[in-house]
């Protein structure tokens, strides 16, 4: 251990090494339940990629291993430490290097927040589109490492179409640049896309090239109420099969719209089994709301409401914005599942949850990136009760399989981290995970990267 202090403190100031177990303990894990944590020997927080590669050979010098981090807002795990690790978190390396609005790309460190940097693009008309709900407080670097989505995923896409090129410190210490600037590109092996979605097992990305939109128009949104979940993915899928392009198309089940009445008397009826939340930023929103209204009452919905302008869209999706926050005031504590399925089988997922909070006598709202199939059903629980924190361990891994079961993934944004990681054997099979062993032994032989995490 002082060893390993000593060496660290030769390439960081003394202020970037942190020991304090009382202090280093609150580095320890991401906001993922039922994930085990182990107590950092040290907490580095660099500002340099020098300091990062000295981080690295000290590392690869005494054989420690290596946990990055971010804002640690994960989901799964991924971001925590094990016992007598060097936690490596990069949120003091925060700089936007450079906004280039010719060739539309953003240059930034990796503990950029991801609301800076899309508010500073903003200022130059141009968009950043990936925006994890967590955006106020989530990093770059975190979203690249879990390759992250959000809810404009259906029109916009997740975090891996964004990112262009990467400098990204191996385990050995060396800096590795791979990607590009330009709006196209195919030399050599897609080393970029391979690094986004990792979780920090393959390298530390201290660098990346994000590409940028144009600033969208002012988006409009429209709720429709169905008295079935059946009948609200029926409007889903006509909505996508007509060929629509929402920016946003958000469902929420029958527990979370209960659980937002609950907690700000939103004053949804009852006998809404469904809530279908949808938004466009065309140049004729209006129209686009008129038509998708029209599919949603052809599918059954009881009540469609279409806002007239940017203000009453707000008021509109503020039940969706409270979901997490309706669901955690009904138990001490949630764990929030991450499946992702076909769009064709998101009323059988939904339902088959329901069966499975049944099962289990527990609440478990879903709510869901509808557009993209992406269900986040939140197991709902006491924590204390140990018999309670049991059926809400075994009823994730039911909708884990029931995810599986529909041509679905276990993971459509969170990662893997260690919440999952025995599912990802199951979803990839045998020979996807030799290769994915194998791909780790090349980039960190010594296994010091994150080490059991993903694989």
């Amino acid at each position: 251990m002082a060893d390993l202090i000593e060496m660290l403190r030769t390439g960081l100031p003394a202020e970037a090494v942190l020991t304090d177990p009382d202090i280093t303990g609150s580095y320890a894990h991401d906001m993922a339940s039922f994930c085990q944590a182990g107590l950092p020997a040290a907490v580095v927080l660099p500002r340099t990629v020098e300091q990062v590669q000295h981080v690295m050979r000290t590392a690869t010098a005494l054989r420690v291993p290596v946990v990055p981090q971010g804002a640690r807002t994960g989901l799964s795990g991924a971001a925590n430490a094990s016992d007598g690790c060097i936690v490596l978190s990069l949120v003091k390396m925060d700089r936007v290097l450079e906004i280039n609005a010719v060739d539309r790309i953003a240059v930034v460190e990796p503990g950029v927040v991801n609301a800076t940097l899309s508010r500073a693009v903003r200022e130059q008309g141009l968009y950043y589109p990936p925006d994890p709900s967590s955006w106020e407080q989530c990093t770059i670097g975190g979203n690249i490492g879990t390759a992250s989505g959000g809810l404009c995923c259906v029109k916009y896409g997740v975090t891996a179409e964004y990112v262009l090129g990467l400098d990204v410190v191996l385990a050995d210490g060396r800096l590795l640049t791979c990607g590009r600037r330009t709006a196209k590109g195919v030399a050599g092996f897609d080393l970029t896309r391979l690094f986004v979605g990792s979780e920090g097992s393959l390298g530390v990305v201290v660098k990346a090239v994000l590409a940028l939109k144009p600033a969208p128009l002012e988006q409009l949104a429209l709720a429709a109420e169905f008295p079935s979940t059946a009948a609200a993915c029926e409007a889903i899928c006509r909505i996508m099969e007509r060929g629509h392009a929402p920016a946003l198309l958000e469902l929420m089940d029958r527990t979370c719209v209960r659980a937002v009445n609950d907690l700000a008397n939103m004053g949804l009826p009852d006998s809404t089994e469904a809530l279908l939340l949808a938004a466009f930023d065309t140049p004729d929103p209006a129209a686009d709301l008129a038509e998708v209204g029209r599919l949603c009452t052809a599918a059954g919905a009881t009540e469609v409401v279409p806002a007239d302008d940017a203000a009453e869209s707000e008021l509109l999706l503020k039940a969706r914005r409270m979901t997490l926050t309706a669901l955690e005031a009904v138990k001490s504590a949630t764990m929030i599942d991450d499946v992702c399925v076909p769009r064709s089988r998101l009323a059988e997922m939904i339902d088959g949850t329901a069966a499975i909070a049944g099962k289990y006598d527990l609440t478990i709202g879903v709510v869901a990136h509808a557009g993209d199939g992406n269900t986040h059903p939140t197991v709902c629980f006491d924590a204390a009760d140990p018999d309670e924190a049991w059926r809400a361990r075994e009823s994730f891994d039911e909708i884990m399989a029931l995810g599986l079961s529909l041509g679905g993934t276990i993971t459509g944004e969170h990662g893997v981290g260690l919440l999952k990681k025995e599912w990802l054997a199951r979803e990839l099979g045998p020979v996807g995970m030799e290769l994915h062993q194998g791909i780790k032994q090349v980039f960190d032989p010594l296994g010091l990267l994150n080490p059991g995490k993903v694989i």
